[in-house]
């Protein structure tokens, strides 16, 4: 009898401390506002690979770490996902890290990321050849913005025939994804990164940015907007699907890592794309309803999430 194995994943960026702190009551700027914090391990690229390998996805990840108690607790986390640790750790390093302010309605008021040890060290670990190893290996290819332009140029240099995808990851840094556009087989972004990558202003409908982005080389994507329908494009293809309704909104941080992350895995079963963002949206909703941004479910709670998802509808 033959087994086949599971797609394998490289998924490089950010594994990192997440730091989330929620208020009790509406926010009122300048004084101290009560409310409670949590920490657990996150960042873009671990949450979605998170999400991919509870979808039935091999996962290799690698990351960069500091030689810290931090670094010590990422490494337990990639270890208790069952992920492949490509990971490099600098002992004289502190270990990045997230740190995020929701009001009392979960919704983000500002993030702080202290992540310069990605900056200066991510694009060596692409000449590693055990990285190289990685990507030739790979079903497929995740990166995140927490990475530098030449870092990532550097990944989609080395990926052989597998699709590279990517994370926005903020509209801060998402601009370090376009000199890579053309390699890039589909990019997960929001709302106010598409419209910062696409030159539109905050007023424009997001609508607007799939035929900017194709110009400046992207040839598919997907644009959240909070509850807002999803935007799906590839070539001149554009597709809407509605999220269903959330009535109690946890905790959004980390809902887009695990769109991203289970529509990669249901790509990865070759689904097609509008097909493979509605498991992604599901797994989205499943995420705003939990503490976590990576949260615990089996197939029943994936499949009924699922089936509150409508069917994709075709724009153009």
């Amino acid at each position: 009898m033959i087994v086949s194995s599971p797609p394998r994943l490289l998924a490089v960026g950010g594994a990192h401390m997440d730091r989330r702190g929620r208020l009790d009551a509406p926010h009122i700027p300048a004084t101290s506002n009560p409310g409670r914090m949590r920490e657990e391990v996150g960042g873009g690229i671990f949450n979605a690979a998170r999400m991919a390998g509870r979808r039935g996805i091999f996962v290799s990840l690698l990351s960069l770490r500091g030689g810290d108690a931090s670094g010590e607790a990422v490494a337990r986390a990639i270890e208790a996902a069952g992920f492949e640790d490509l990971s490099a750790t600098f002992l004289d390093r502190a270990t990045p890290s997230y740190t995020a302010v929701l009001d009392d309605d979960g919704e983000l008021i500002t993030g702080v990321a202290d992540t310069e040890l990605y900056d200066v060290a991510f694009a060596k670990q692409m000449r590693r050849s055990r990285t190289r190893d990685a990507a030739a290996a790979a079903t497929a290819i995740l990166c995140d913005a927490n990475m530098p332009a030449d870092a990532v140029g550097q990944l989609a240099a080395i990926r052989g025939g597998a699709p590279l995808y990517a994370v926005a990851v903020s509209p801060a840094k998402a601009a370090r994804l376009v000199q890579s556009f053309a390699a890039i087989d589909a990019l997960f972004m929001n709302a106010r990164e598409a419209r910062g990558l696409a030159g539109l202003g905050a007023d424009v409908s997001v609508l607007q940015a799939p035929r900017a982005l194709r110009a400046h080389g992207l040839a598919a994507g997907v644009i959240t907007e909070g509850g807002r329908p999803v935007t799906v494009f590839s070539g001149d293809d554009l597709w809407l699907i509605e999220p269903p309704r959330i009535d109690t909104v946890v905790d959004v941080t980390g809902a887009g890592d695990a769109l991203a992350g289970a529509s990669i895995a249901a790509l990865m079963r070759g689904l097609p794309l509008q097909e493979a963002v509605r498991e992604g949206v599901a797994a989205s909703g499943l995420a705003v309803i939990s503490a976590s941004a990576a949260p615990e479910f089996d197939d029943t709670a994936f499949n009924a999430a699922l089936a509150r998802v409508p069917a994709a509808r075709f724009m153009s």
